[in-house]
């Protein structure tokens, strides 16, 4: 175990090396490194003790908030695997993710869907503990004990991702991969000691995970608000003087729209350009991530960013070049390499990869052909050597920052009796980029409107993936037994998707 570093490791080596700095910060709680470490090994010990050993699964269902950090530290310390769930999901498709993670623990916030949940499943095998008083009582009844080492390549990370059939799949992340994608942040964002981030973001985003373990990395100072209001940003900013928060256009322009004149300072963020308002009230950044604009290509399974084209100034293809931890190839069906210039699947292969899709055995074969991780993205090398993102293989509409499958949605539509067939496509949208429209068939001597059907998928699915509206048709053109999107896209008006 010599050459191993898991994320428990990390705390720990901060608890020595940094006493004084601040850890975490959530409201009234502010935690030093040797505090936040006291609290994972209690809380670690408290895990164990209901069950969670290494290979486990414990679930965080509720919004940003210390406990999912300080939950995944301890998981880290086990050699078990910490699941936030996307809390903004219904009844029943959280219901799928307990089902088929099958926790030891859930740790839960009351919301109308986890209650549904919590009342339905809370009398299975896991525990079940209520986030708040319940949860500090299970770290206070833990024990500070030493715990056996833990190889840095076991899972220590799951997020749900990648609905490719209609149910989405838990990608597993090792300490060993979060390390090393941490690792590339720093150096692109240039992230320095005393970085302080604001998780504005929700935790069940790589995107708001990644940044968090990057400050963690750095023994920088991690801020936690529960979920994006606008206001509260500009308060947090301004009181914990944040280097960097999770925030892109609507969420810039919402900050811009409800910050009062001059009741904040903002200076401290150090961030991208944007509007001419926005730049006034931070410091624009001019390291590679900034000055890129954020831009690359990256995906959950590779535990954030692939490429970033802060690597590659000036660059041909606009996802710019590799991170230094991995490898990237453009492969064709037969999984050989295509020639520079031709279009073929984005694989990789390196330390920030993925371990693979909790209890998929079949897809994780697939998806690791020819020992490349095959992402399902279209790309191309281009004579510069780096790389263009083309979009995905499967079609994926990008309704703000939120992934939409359409076969996630289409299989809620064909749950509604009066539907025979349906497909989703997305369509342009000034603000969202894209939004969801479906085209619908119904069944013979069926009838149902279009609110009704769009109330019908909200009820099971989370409320952004619900379709804006309703096209009634005749039939839905197919390719073999897949709906013919292209077909659709001309018919109804879709279009905009990533990468086009």
């Amino acid at each position: 175990m010599i050459h191993s570093l898991t994320l428990s490791d990390v705390l720990a080596e901060h608890a020595r090396s940094r006493p004084e700095t601040t850890a975490v910060v959530d409201g009234e709680v502010r935690l030093t490194y040797p505090a936040l470490d006291e609290r994972v090994s209690r809380l670690a010990d408290a895990l164990a003790a209901r069950g969670v050993a290494p290979g486990e699964r414990v679930l965080w269902l509720g919004q940003n908030s210390h406990a999912v950090l300080e939950l995944l530290l301890a998981c880290s310390r086990l050699g078990a695997v910490l699941c936030p769930a996307n809390w903004r999901q219904s009844a029943d498709e959280l219901r799928f993710v307990v089902e088929d993670l099958t926790p030891r623990v859930v740790v839960w916030e009351p919301s109308e869907a986890t209650t549904a949940v919590q009342e339905v499943l809370g009398a299975s095998d896991a525990a079940w503990v209520r986030a708040g008083q319940a949860y500090e009582e299970l770290v206070a009844g833990g024990s500070v004990r030493g715990f056996p080492q833990v190889a840095d390549t076991e899972p220590a990370l799951a997020l749900y991702t990648a609905a490719f059939d209609g149910r989405p799949n838990a990608a597993l992340l090792s300490s060993a991969a979060l390390v090393a994608h941490s690792a590339s942040l720093l150096v692109v964002r240039q992230m320095e000691p005393g970085f302080t981030f604001l998780a504005s973001g929700p935790l069940f985003h790589v995107g708001t995970m990644m940044f968090c373990l990057a400050t963690l990395q750095i023994g920088g100072t991690n801020v936690f608000t529960p979920a994006f209001d606008p206001e509260e940003v500009c308060r947090l900013i301004d009181a914990e003087r944040v280097t960097q928060a999770f925030l892109f256009g609507q969420m810039i322009d919402a900050v811009v729209a409800v910050r009062p004149q001059g009741k904040y300072d903002l200076s401290s963020l150090r961030f991208v350009s944007h509007s001419a308002e926005w730049d006034e009230l931070i410091t624009v950044d001019d390291s590679p991530w900034c000055r890129s604009k954020m831009g690359g290509y990256g995906q959950t399974e590779v535990g954030g960013m692939l490429t970033f084209l802060g690597l590659a100034p000036g660059a041909a293809g606009f996802a710019g070049r590799p991170s230094p931890f991995v490898q990237v190839r453009i492969l064709g069906p037969d999984g050989a390499e295509v020639p520079a210039g031709e279009v073929g699947e984005i694989c990789a292969r390196g330390k920030t990869l993925f371990s693979g899709y909790f209890a998929r055995p079949e897809l994780n074969a697939a998806k690791s052909a020819h020992g490349w991780h095959h992402t399902g993205d279209l790309g191309r090398r281009e004579p510069d050597g780096t790389i263009t993102f083309i979009g995905p293989r499967l079609r994926m509409i990008k309704s703000g920052a939120e992934n939409v499958y359409p076969a996630e949605v289409e299989r809620a539509l064909k749950s509604h009796p009066a539907v025979a067939d349906a497909a989703v496509i997305g369509v342009p949208d000034e603000r969202w980029h894209q939004a969801v429209r479906a085209v619908v068939v119904l069944a013979p001597d069926a009838t149902a409107t279009a609110e009704e059907l769009i109330g019908h998928v909200k009820g099971l699915l989370a409320s952004y993936k619900k379709p804006r509206d309703v096209v009634f048709a005749d039939a839905i053109p197919k390719r073999g037994f897949t709906p013919d999107y292209d077909a659709l896209d001309q018919a109804h008006g879709g279009g905009n998707y990533p990468g086009t």
